[in-house]
């Protein structure tokens, strides 16, 4: 898959239209971050439709996982 640098513009103007509206998911994760990221963690996402349904599913994070959010974390780092 090729990288493609207008698709990568888009997607920072829209994290940053998402961090806007929502200024307490980003220190949320740099929390949990900085202390529970590391393997055996459970991971849960919960998520509620407007007609109350709900939907929840969860992974055990491995050392891929763990690498594969350190490599990003890098990559957030260096913009």
């Amino acid at each position: 898959m090729a990288f493609n640098p207008m698709m990568f513009m888009k997607i920072r103007e829209r994290l940053t239209i998402f961090q806007q509206q929502h200024p307490r998911v980003m220190p949320f994760f740099q929390a949990v971050g900085a202390q529970s990221i590391r393997e055996g963690t459970v991971l849960e996402l919960k998520v509620t439709d407007p007609e109350g349904k709900s939907y929840v599913s969860n992974i055990r994070l491995t050392a891929d996982d763990i690498e594969t959010i350190q490599m990003m974390k890098e990559m957030n780092m260096q913009q």
